[in-house]
């Protein structure tokens, strides 16, 4: 369902920022629920100014409350945008750079996991649209404003799901061999070669980007129906918390020296080794490439 953007600051209308420079911006993405939730009040406990990027207006002004709540923080803001529509990804930059002079961090957490093959609004197969394209767009628009307001950081929520998974750029966009398994650990591949690429064409006293995978979390992203749902449930006990889950991107996104790890995947705070196939240069740069011609870049 296409969403109209709107943006809810604190209880009033949207203003541009005319705080001192040390009120640093953050905006979250995926922000009504799970990770992204907690990642925001990790973010504003940190005394950032915090952008929560959601689908649905109920739920994520419901998460703004909570997340004002537990921080003690009046600087939360809302955004709307379903991620599905490349316009909407448009639209929350235009707002964010409006209402913005600085954005110090950016977190690409929101994505989804599809039972179904489904295809976004743009007609792109729905997984890679929203699980890449949407924040390869969003970071694109925002880059500008994230180099002027150094030192910044680009965190973005992968997986482990990645591993043993393969990109076809000739059939990324409808691939013949869809399964809901492929289709979401090739998106988290890409978020990946995303990363390192991007990471290639920044300086890390600018901007710093690096990507992560959270552990198996306990949030909402299974609760699809049929036997994906029963599955989820049976194992969600053994999964961590959302809260825990949010630790290594809140890390990412605050710790006092990130050079160490720009362009690098973060697995419990540390470095780890992706899939080979996430190490590939030139698969990096050709998925940049089609990702830029596919957005309209």
């Amino acid at each position: 369902m296409s969403e109209t953007l709107t943006r809810l600051a604190g209880e009033g209308p949207a203003v541009p920022m005319t705080e001192s420079q040390s009120q640093r911006v953050a905006v979250v993405t995926g922000a009504s629920s799970g990770i992204g939730l907690y990642t925001a009040i990790g973010l504003a406990r940190a005394g950032m100014r915090v952008v929560m990027a959601g689908r649905d207006r109920g739920r994520t002004e419901a998460a703004r409350r909570l997340v004002a709540e537990r921080s003690g923080s009046d600087r939360v803001e809302v955004a709307l945008a379903d991620f599905s529509r490349l316009g909407d990804v448009r639209r929350l930059a235009d707002e964010i750079l409006a209402a913005h002079d600085r954005l110090d961090v950016l977190v690409n957490n929101a994505g989804l996991f599809s039972p179904q093959y489904r295809l976004s609004a743009d007609g792109f197969e729905l997984t890679f649209a929203v699980n890449h394209l949407a924040p390869f767009l969003l970071t694109n628009l925002l880059l500008d404003r994230l180099k002027a307001s150094a030192p910044a950081r680009i965190v973005t929520v992968a997986s482990e799901a990645h591993r043993r998974n393969r990109l076809d750029l000739a059939h990324i966009t409808r691939p013949p061999d869809w399964t809901m398994m492929r289709a979401y650990g090739r998106s988290k591949l890409c978020n990946i070669l995303f990363t390192r690429e991007l990471a290639s064409r920044l300086d890390p006293g600018e901007v710093a980007a690096a990507c992560l995978h959270p552990g198996m979390v306990a949030t909402g992203i299974g609760q699809r129906g049929g036997l994906v749902e029963l599955g989820w449930r049976v194992a969600k006990p053994f999964m961590l918390s959302p809260e825990k889950g949010a630790e290594t991107p809140v890390f990412l996104a605050t710790v006092p020296d990130p050079k160490p790890f720009h362009g690098g995947y973060v697995i419990r705070k540390t470095l780890a080794q992706p899939d080979p196939a996430a190490l590939d240069n030139n698969l990096a740069r050709r998925l940049w490439d089609e990702s830029s011609r596919l957005v309209g870049l």
